[in-house]
């Protein structure tokens, strides 16, 4: 039995590049291999060459032949509910029930009001999202797909032909309250990140990404149970996945990964291998790590970022295989 399942978040300039690097991940044995879904790079600049999401996974998918695609996470709001659910669909079928519907709420203000896209505050956002997820439900689902809320509305949507299996696995991607109340009712895999509310991704906000700890992951994996258990649902249906930078080096003492957790803002380097949002060391104390976090919180799906290709490296020859 896998105590673990592993991704690749492939962060590139290129279609090509993209697909190279998936090719790779599943030649590694990962689980999956994620992108982003920006217009402006979350981790670059908003000049950073950034390629369209679902153009990505789909040149991925055609690629490979066992590997899951999963948006790491699609905004809600970048396309109409319907589409959204078109698109999904799509990559379902054209990557042979591979997609994992990776969805969050948004968050890069910018990139939103420049390219003509309303931003609302936080709370209309998660209701869009809800709703998004309700359509997404009854377009995979039923013969004349129809929905009427606050925000959107549906008549005879229909969605031929529908995914084979009836759902793609929800992935919500955040951490704060309003996200894990819909997570509870809806996620079939929760992404548990730190707040993203000022307009940056934990790698480039050091505030947000010293202040996730291992207690704070916690005390949000415990609301979400809390809130599973409120509403009659087992919290075992729900898998915890995370995302986090890895950097791997065969020699204990590599200057490279104490600049991984200064670069980040750790006060020092144990501090950063302690980290939700990190993985850093050697193999045999990644390896240790791992154990310790899947039996203190229970997190399973680890989707990386990869510090280098020796990480990747390192990490499928000499960490993967104990968990898989």
């Amino acid at each position: 039995m896998s105590l673990a399942r592993f991704g690749v978040f492939i962060n590139t300039s290129t279609v090509h590049e993209a697909v190279e690097q998936a090719i790779s991940a599943e030649s590694d044995g990962f689980f999956s291999a994620s992108v982003n879904d920006h217009f402006y790079s979350p981790l670059g600049q908003a000049e950073t060459p950034q390629v369209e999401c679902f153009t990505t996974l789909t040149a991925m998918a055609m690629a490979t032949s066992r590997i899951k695609l999963a948006p790491a996470v699609a905004a809600a709001s970048f396309r109409s509910p319907p589409l959204l659910a078109k698109i999904m669909s799509s990559l379902d079928a054209v990557s042979n029930e591979r997609a994992i519907c990776g969805l969050g709420a948004g968050w890069q203000d910018k990139e939103y009001i420049n390219h003509g896209y309303p931003f609302p505050p936080l709370k209309e956002r998660l209701e869009q999202l809800d709703e998004t997820i309700q359509i997404l439900k009854a377009m995979n689902s039923q013969e004349a797909p129809t929905y009427s809320g606050k925000y959107f509305q549906i008549k005879d949507a229909y969605n031929n032909p529908r995914p084979l299996r009836g759902h793609i696995p929800l992935m919500l991607g955040g951490s704060g309250t309003g996200l894990l109340k819909i997570a509870a009712r809806e996620a079939d895999i929760l992404n548990i990140i730190p707040p993203t509310g000022n307009g940056k991704d934990f790698i480039n906000d050091t505030v947000a990404t010293v202040k996730f700890n291992m207690d704070v992951l916690k005390s949000r994996i415990a609301l979400l149970h809390t809130m599973m258990k409120d509403i009659g649902r087992d919290p075992e249906e729900i898998e915890l996945g995370g995302l986090a930078l890895l950097g791997l080096s065969e020699d204990k003492n590599d200057p490279g990964l104490r600049d991984i957790a200064s670069h980040l803002g750790f006060p020092d380097y144990a501090a950063a291998q302690g980290a939700p949002v990190t993985l850093l060391g050697t193999a045999e104390e990644a390896r240790a790590e791992l154990r310790k976090r899947i039996e203190e919180t229970g997190v399973t799906y680890y989707i990386f970022v990869m510090a280098n290709p020796v990480s990747q490296e390192i990490f499928a020859k000499d960490v993967m295989p104990e968990f898989v």
